[in-house]
């Protein structure tokens, strides 16, 4: 056998060779959208409609536009299609469709009403699509040949309007993803051409929050918007939206978040109600059809509907979070931006493009001079043009005598060659003349608006104006601020009973019922993975994970549904919605926000702060500024009474440090005071709780007074230790 396949290939060599490329062309040519919004499977979509000619006119048959694609987009016709359909104003994925649709398209609300075949459906370009090909025959973007090098396709589009935040995009690449949502139109051209006659506007001012196609309820905090809006990357929460009917006793909900589906809420609110903790609810029913989402709810009389839907909202779907990774490919490179920065961007694409197009009329207008400018030198001599045409024998050489005759270039010869017979009088070359002063003052206008930064953005601004004007609309989304929610008690909504939960170094969350962990066997992990906690608890708990970037995330414990021992369980990452790359390092449970959370970090210095500080009003899910970022952390325990910790540093030595000797710090990043004196390179390496037994003589090692530098392990407790280990 040859030595090629009996030595195989380092694992490294096939990253490099084969998994990178792949990965950047997931990252660069398919997951990503770049500035105009469009990852390229939608850029191919729209642009081989529109060039066949469906900006206007009937609609096409959705296979036969699938078909045609492929020559753009050679990935499947499948796949084309269900691009299609997201794009579409049936399906109502976006906020302003792209593909006007006939047909039935599914529903972005529905999980089970699927999109008719793409031989029954029809479809053609929105009207709001002129404005992303505005102007593309006059060079304003690049374009390059297609994948077979038949054809050339455009690499962005000319989009007149911020459409990579007018409409939602969700991508998910290799070791990066994208989720950008959607803004209402009016709002985002105003913010738009205020962020170009001021870089500085605020622009929470006049882009008030987002908005989605299902409309529903978005509970503003402050905080998390600006965050957003400044880096990218947050959360915010939205509700559906109900109306009581009291002659049936019926509630109606017709809007909900974007990020659910209608049977998602349904079978939840029904598994609730099987386990007894919704017994005001008689029924449930999905009654959607073509005239738009409904889910019903029958309930008994005398139901307090406010605090039903309190319940409602706190144990279903009916609430649920966005989260933002505003990821965007700009000049090839993968970035995350904030909103300011996103338009801004945008606004230097758009002027590009600008310019682009007046260089292009610029060019037809000067070319076109050039022509008028060579027919006038022969209206002083018509007859003789008439002659050399007339008396040069030879074609080719027709265009020479013109030139020599009249002393004009080729360009201009063939121009006046190719005037009909009919047109050679007098009267249509003076017509003809009359345009020439007329050309001259729009190519110095057309040169005056190309030197000027002012009057090129205010064309911009201009377009700005007219699309909101045009296709803006009213906000689907209410904005509700999250403060002004009226607090309802919702205890009887949580069925409390007492679990196990168990938590993985790499993330996984398990919530157990004691019964099924007598019954179930042995833990599943992931391979590589091991147990980091356990609690015995009840259902009603608040769940608090602190990670490795200095940041906690909040959640219910009644959120996490109850699991096996042979399963992985819920991983927090995503279950929590955690930034790019961050674990998990602790976890907390709490009723009450009583007791307190220790830090230790590498430089012997101890932080003790008050569990309440995690408590907020508005339960937000992340918290920032868990702890201080200024030195690595060693340890981490949580406790509501006084705790001995033992200490120990590199050197050897070991400090017994009781947890009340450590004064309490309101900030939860405060570095907090110093617990173990080192001296030179020494750090602190290791803490862990004091255990009855663990030291012959316990009292060797504790102090007074803190900071303290410890003492060397006698022999006697390095004995005992390892017998204690044994």
């Amino acid at each position: 056998m040859s030595d090629k396949y009996t030595e195989g290939q380092q694992i490294t060599e096939t990253l490099l060779e084969n998994y990178m490329p792949y990965a950047m062309s997931v990252i660069l040519s398919r997951a990503i959208p770049e500035i105009d919004g469009f990852k390229p499977s939608h850029r191919k979509l729209l642009y081989t409609m529109y060039k066949m000619g469906l900006m206007n006119g009937q609609r096409m048959k959705s296979a036969k536009i699938a078909g045609a694609t492929m020559s753009l987009n050679p990935h499947g016709d499948a796949a084309i299609y269900e691009t299609m359909v997201r794009m579409s104003r049936g399906n109502e994925s976006l906020l302003y469709p792209l593909v006007d649709s006939k047909g039935s398209f599914g529903k972005v609300y529905s999980r089970d009403m699927a999109y008719a075949a793409s031989r029954y459906t029809e479809a053609k370009l929105a009207p709001i699509c002129a404005e992303i090909f505005a102007n593309i025959d006059k060079n304003n973007v690049d374009f390059v040949r297609n994948f077979d090098n038949t054809m050339d396709e455009p690499v962005l589009l000319p989009v007149t309007f911020p459409n990579i935040l007018a409409n939602p995009n969700q991508g998910i690449a290799v070791g990066m993803a994208s989720n950008i949502c959607s803004f209402n139109l009016e709002e985002l051209c105003t913010t738009t051409a205020e962020l170009m006659r001021n870089p500085e506007h605020p622009i929470e001012t006049t882009l008030k929050a987002p908005d989605f196609s299902t409309g529903g309820i978005l509970l503003y905090d402050e905080n998390e918007i600006k965050q957003i809006y400044e880096t990218g990357r947050g959360s915010f929460k939205l509700r559906g939206r109900y109306t009581f009917d009291k002659k049936n006793n019926c509630i109606e909900i017709k809007e909900i978040p974007y990020t659910t589906s209608v049977e998602a809420i349904m079978e939840k609110i029904v598994a609730l109600v099987k386990a007894g903790s919704f017994k005001e609810i008689k029924d449930v029913r999905n009654e959607t059809d073509i005239n738009g989402l409904k889910l019903a709810i029958d309930v008994k009389n005398g139901t307090d509907i406010e605090t039903l839907m309190a319940k409602l909202y706190k144990s279903t779907p009916l609430e649920d979070s966005f989260s933002c990774n505003f990821n965007v490919l700009v000049h090839g490179q993968p970035k995350v931006m904030g909103v300011r920065e996103i338009l801004l961007e945008w606004a230097a694409f758009r002027t590009d493009c600008f310019k682009r197009e007046l260089e292009y009329d610029l060019k037809k207008k000067k070319a076109y001079l050039h022509l008028l400018s060579g027919l006038k030198k022969i209206l002083l001599d018509i007859d003789k043009a008439i002659a050399i045409i007339k008396d040069t024998e030879l074609d080719a050489e027709v265009i020479p005598n013109l030139m020599i005759g009249f002393g004009i270039d080729e360009r201009q010869a063939e121009y006046i060659a190719d005037i009909k017979l009919r047109y050679l009088n007098r009267q249509y070359v003076l017509k003809k003349l009359e345009e020439v002063d007329a050309l001259k003052n729009e190519i110095a206008d057309l040169e005056a608006l190309y030197g000027s930064k002012t009057r090129v953005r205010n064309s911009i601004i201009s377009q700005l104006e007219k699309v909101a004007k045009k296709y803006s609309g009213p906000r689907k989304t209410d904005i509700v601020f999250a403060n002004e929610i009226k607090e309802v008690k919702t205890e009887e909504a949580i069925d409390d009973y007492a679990v196990n939960v168990f938590v993985t170094k790499e993330g996984y969350f398990k919530k157990i019922t004691p019964l099924s962990l007598r019954m179930g066997g042995e833990h599943k992990f992931k391979e590589g993975d091991e147990m980091m906690q356990s609690f015995e608890t009840t259902n009603a708990q608040d769940v608090i994970v602190i990670t490795d970037q200095y940041q906690a995330y909040k959640a219910h414990l009644y959120d996490f549904d109850d699991c096996k021992a042979s399963v992985l369980g819920d991983y927090l990452p995503a279950k929590l919605g955690f930034d790019e790359g961050e674990k998990p390092i602790f976890v907390i449970l709490t009723a009450d926000y009583k007791g307190f959370i220790c830090y230790f970090f590498e430089d012997g210095r101890a932080a003790k702060v008050p569990l309440s500080s995690f408590e907020t009003k508005t339960n937000r899910k992340k918290l920032t500024g868990a702890y201080s970022t200024k030195k690595p952390l060693v340890y981490v325990a949580s406790d509501t009474q006084e705790t001995q910790f033992v200490l120990t540093a590199t050197n050897g030595k070991t400090l017994i440090v009781n947890s009340a000797m450590i004064p309490t710090k309101d900030k939860r990043d405060t570095m907090g005071v110093k617990v173990l004196e080192l001296k030179g390179k020494n750090t602190l390496y290791k803490v862990e709780r004091y255990r009855d037994g663990m030291f012959v003589k316990p009292e060797k090692y504790k102090t007074k007074n803190i900071p303290a530098v410890g003492t060397f392990i006698s022999a006697d407790d390095k004995q005992n230790s390892q017998l204690t280990l044994d």
